[in-house]
């Protein structure tokens, strides 16, 4: 399987590249790539500033297809994808929960996508997809339809109730993100 990293967001409220927060003396993209390497054969950073990223040891691309927010990283991530599956996180999720990523990839069997969903909806930056989805997501994004959810309708879906989700994590926590400095006192 390949873990997808997504780090392509402008930074407009942090100030600064997210990927580089440190939380507890560690950068969130340092303990993501972590817990990525314990889980997945093939990582992939999908970005808009490759250079920014030289001293990491992992596959980095660039979109594919500029200015299509997250949907065309994604798109970009599993079309460099070398396994058949995928998991995708943002680089601004601090708080990933390993062994919940390990429980979503053991159902993937007979889906092309596996996602969280919470009382705040789906987690689709949380999510496993297949490749796949690639042709739905490309008809997607040609169109200008750049929500991902809308490709779920059309994909072999399973999604992860909340009862299960707190199982891992009561709080939720797994799916923070760090957009502003003000999240960081959420941690």
């Amino acid at each position: 399987m390949t873990g997808i990293i997504l780090s392509g967001g402008k930074n407009t409220r942090m100030g600064l590249n997210k990927a580089f927060v440190e939380i507890g003396g560690e950068k969130i993209l340092d303990r993501t790539i972590r817990i990525f390497r314990e889980l997945f054969q093939e990582i992939i950073l999908v970005t808009n500033s490759p250079l920014d990223y030289l001293d990491y040891d992992i596959r980095i691309v660039a979109d594919i297809i500029k200015e299509k927010a997250a949907l065309g990283g994604l798109y970009t991530g599993l079309f460099y994808a070398s396994h058949s599956h995928a998991f995708v996180s943002p680089c601004d999720m601090p708080c990933l929960n390993k062994d919940f990523i390990e429980f979503m990839i053991e159902r993937i069997e007979n889906y092309d996508i596996v996602v969280p969903e919470t009382a705040g909806g789906l987690e689709s930056l949380h999510a496993i997809y297949s490749r796949r989805c690639i042709p739905i997501m490309k008809r997607h994004v040609d169109r200008g339809d750049l929500k991902i959810n809308n490709i779920y309708k059309k994909s072999r879906t399973l999604t992860i109730s909340q009862d299960v989700i707190k199982s891992f994590d009561p709080e939720e926590r797994m799916f923070l993100n760090v957009n502003s400095p003000e999240d960081l006192h959420h941690l």
